[in-house]
């Protein structure tokens, strides 16, 4: 690991922070003004809707490509080149005369979810490894407090500035992590030997768009429509057409072997649940706070009132991925990552069984926001300490993309629950979210079980470098 002077790492650490807070802040920023982009450039919700497809299809393909291209030419670098297609999405977006403006924007700064695990690797690069654990953490606190920040800001700064206006914070935001990163940030020698497989890089990005266009939109089109049908269809050929060029490749992009180590696919299989649970309970807690009190149970809440109700949530989420270092002292990562995902299942369940008031709601969101916090920051730390650090773009971008892919399904699932049946006008049924939530606490307790029951095999080679070798060491092992 690095021996700069704790003085130095702190500054990185600080810029690196700053730089994924400018990406953080965007994740959620356009969907509490869907309404308002669709009235004023004179299209359907429907329509606005691809604001948000547009953003997650860009992060899913872009996540494992740009962290590969990172782990080969420098993170520094590709982290500085990204952070600038950020800003000029955020100024596309300030002045998008139409919808179509606006989601070319969206995808330009979608592309920004690479950021996520070149992050994790320049982390790795400048920080002492007693301090990396903690400094993932707090990493990934600033990514969720990013994000529920942007659903709570947009709203406010929509009427303060129009809604063209709330891109500016995030380009303000941006532009000091570019400048930051630039004075701060030293470049690393570590590099991977290789090139970007073209034909794997295809492929996955094809898979991933064909899957994630009809689990975002599925909902809509109906779930037996011929259009989903026939792209989850493509989505499978691609999978498989993806997985034997992967297999047969001497230079793959994602290395299949070593994600399927025991010490690796528990963790992203639990990240695939955790994150469907996460984006399927706290994605549709503000609907559930805002439902009329006219349906019988609802609390009829306004959108203000139901941003605030999540504050607890922000708060477990942000305190506890703060402290991670400090708990890793005592908890094992694996443990931590475990009680997480079981305190995700308990502040769901305690939602389901005591949702009469706004407190127990709030409390339940605190309890949530523990575990995820928990969850989130343990799994970062888990990857990289598990992985060459000439791989720890790509792995950790895998990881990074399971939860997308995993936020997806949830988010559609519990649409499909909770939505499926309700006539235009009406509320939805309280058992639809019983139904739907009650499910989703049931996935975080399977990936605790899957954390905790799978062991990583005893090392008796070099074929993972542990985390206390320096990046050098580690790409000299590794190669």
């Amino acid at each position: 690991m690095p021996t700069a002077p704790l003085t130095s790492s702190r500054a990185a650490f600080t810029a690196i922070a700053i730089s994924v807070a400018s990406l953080a802040l965007l994740q959620n920023l356009v969907i509490p003004v869907i309404p308002l982009i669709a009235s004023d450039d004179g299209v359907t919700a429907d329509a606005a809707s691809w604001t948000i497809t547009a953003w997650l299809i860009a992060a899913a393909v872009a996540t494992p490509l740009l962290g590969r291209i990172g782990d080969l030419r420098g993170r520094r670098n590709t982290f500085l080149g990204v952070l600038a297609v950020v800003a000029l999405g955020d100024i596309v977006a300030s002045f998008a005369p139409d919808l179509t403006v606006l989601v070319a924007a969206r995808v330009l700064q979608g592309i920004g979810g690479a950021l996520f695990p070149l992050a994790f690797g320049l982390l790795r690069d400048v920080m002492p490894a007693e301090r990396l654990t903690g400094a993932i953490g707090a990493t990934s606190a600033i990514i969720g407090i990013g994000g529920a920040a942007g659903s709570v800001l947009a709203g406010p700064l929509a009427e303060l500035l129009g809604w063209h206006g709330i891109f500016a914070v995030p380009f303000v935001v941006a532009v000091a992590g570019i400048l930051l990163t630039v004075v701060l940030v030293p470049q690393s020698s570590a590099r991977a030997v290789g090139r970007v497989n073209g034909l794997s890089a295809t492929l996955l990005s094809g898979w991933l768009v064909v899957l994630l266009v009809p689990l975002s939109s599925g909902a809509r089109w109906g779930w037996g429509a011929p259009l989903t049908v026939a792209l989850f269809g493509a989505a499978v050929v691609l999978i498989a057409a993806w997985i034997v060029t992967e297999l047969r490749s001497a230079e793959p992009l994602v290395d299949l072997r070593l994600m399927a180590d025991r010490a690796i696919w528990p963790v992203n299989a639990a990240a695939l649940l955790i994150g469907a649970a996460a984006f399927g309970f706290w994605g549709y807690l503000p609907q559930f706070l805002e439902t009329p009190t006219a349906s019988g149970w609802g609390l009829g809440l306004g959108v203000q009132s139901a941003g605030l109700t999540l504050l607890p949530l922000l708060v477990g989420m942000s305190s506890v991925g703060f402290a991670t270092g400090a708990i890793a002292r005592v908890i094992p990562l694996r443990v931590m990552m475990a009680l997480g995902a079981a305190l995700m299942a308990a502040g769901v369940v305690f939602a389901v069984l005591e949702h009469r008031a706004v407190w127990e709601l709030a409390a339940a969101g605190g309890v949530f926001g523990l575990g995820i916090g928990l969850a989130y920051a343990s799994s970062a730390s888990i990857i990289v300490e598990s992985v060459p650090a000439d791989r720890t773009g790509i792995a950790t971008g895998v990881n990074a993309n399971l939860r997308t892919i995993g936020s997806a399904v949830g988010s559609a699932f519990a649409a499909a629950v909770v939505f499926g049946s309700v006539t235009p006008g009406s509320s939805p049924a309280l058992g639809g979210y019983t139904v739907a939530w009650l499910s989703l606490a049931a996935a975080a307790v399977v990936a605790a079980i899957i954390v905790l029951a799978v062991r990583p095999a005893r090392r008796t080679s070099a074929a993972i470098v542990p985390l206390s070798a320096s990046p050098d060491e580690a790409f000299v092992d590794a190669a």
